[in-house]
């Protein structure tokens, strides 16, 4: 299943993606519950599809099945298109797949091409940094460029988010606690990246997640190994790459970071980009006020966003 936050009407909520609608799935199950006669169907839909993303992965296997369940029967019942159940996928606004989560961990020099053309070695150990929350934006928002630097660059990314709380987990039992797959352009201001020795001014900078266009979840990609990866700037490819080409999978990741920390449900995991980042091209190209960027990933689909500079404090 393909799961969306979409907002309509200027709310927010959690939808599943079929055949070009969006299927409200906390409303979609509450009529099913209603048709079998059920009493409470609104207070047990909440409790086991609520319309935000990370309390519906909190479910678990079982708010999984629920929400197949929901989907085949708002596919074959007509009288819930009166309800807005069902919405054409371009009536509404795609939001990143998870809005607010506890954690984004991001893995540096993960791709060996990336590693060379950036002249280093390859790691014994991940490189690990982070972004926050307030770099998140979704498949269908501007890249907001800011007047704080001219070397704005992209970075293709195959991300994983986590489904339930991980600790000390082995890399054999890791995609059991995997929730499913999305995109993330892991936007870099370059010269601020470089300042220090920690990335993290560069990486953090608001705006610079663009993430999305949905969450896919675990069951329709079995094997995150063997993706293909492509970036394309104004329709220029600029990176490609396939996920098998990771020094550290995604198994191995899931390991080594719930043997450093907790991994919560939602928590995002972004694995490394590939080669052919702006920074590294002679001479180093970045990005341009009015740039589209787009990312492709096998089975998962595409991340496009363009590129707006900003004046200061435009940020919306």
């Amino acid at each position: 299943m393909r799961f969306v936050n979409y907002r309509y009407d200027g709310n927010v909520r959690l939808g599943a993606v079929e055949d070009g609608y969006v299927i409200d799935l906390n409303q979609a199950y509450q009529c099913l519950l209603e048709s079998k006669g059920r009493l409470r169907a609104k207070q047990i839909a909440e409790a086991f599809i609520p319309s935000d993303m990370i309390g519906f992965l909190q479910g678990d296997k079982e708010s999984f099945g629920m929400a197949k369940e929901a989907v085949a029967y708002a596919r074959t019942e007509s009288q819930v298109f009166g309800k807005r159940i069902i919405l054409p996928l371009e009536d509404v606004q795609l939001e990143a797949p998870v809005l607010a989560p506890g954690k984004i961990i991001c893995v540096g020099h993960n791709y060996r091409e990336h590693i060379l053309e950036m002249k280093r070695e390859i790691p014994a150990y991940p490189v690990v940094f982070a972004k926050f929350s307030n770099t998140i934006i979704g498949p269908q928002k501007e890249i907001p460029y800011w007047p704080i630097s001219e070397q704005l660059d992209y970075e293709a990314e195959f991300a994983f988010v986590i489904g339930k709380r991980a600790r000390n987990v082995t890399s054999q039992d890791a995609l059991d606690y995997v929730a499913g797959y999305t995109i993330v352009n892991d936007v870099t201001y370059r010269d601020i990246q470089c300042r220090t020795l920690q990335w993290l001014q560069g990486k953090t900078v608001e705006g610079t997640a663009p993430m999305g266009p949905w969450l896919v979840s675990k069951d329709e990609i079995p094997d995150p190994a063997g993706l293909e990866v492509v970036l394309t700037v104004n329709g220029e490819e600029r990176q490609r790459s396939n996920t098998r080409n990771l020094v550290f999978t995604v198994p191995f990741l899931v390991e080594y970071l719930s043997g450093l920390m907790t991994l919560e449900t939602g928590d995002v995991i972004c694995t490394g980009t590939p080669g052919g980042v702006g920074d590294a091209m002679q001479p180093p190209t970045y990005l341009q006020d009015g740039d589209v960027v787009r990312i492709e990933i096998s089975s998962i689909g595409a991340l496009e966003n363009r590129v707006k500079r900003q004046s200061e404090g435009a940020f919306t």
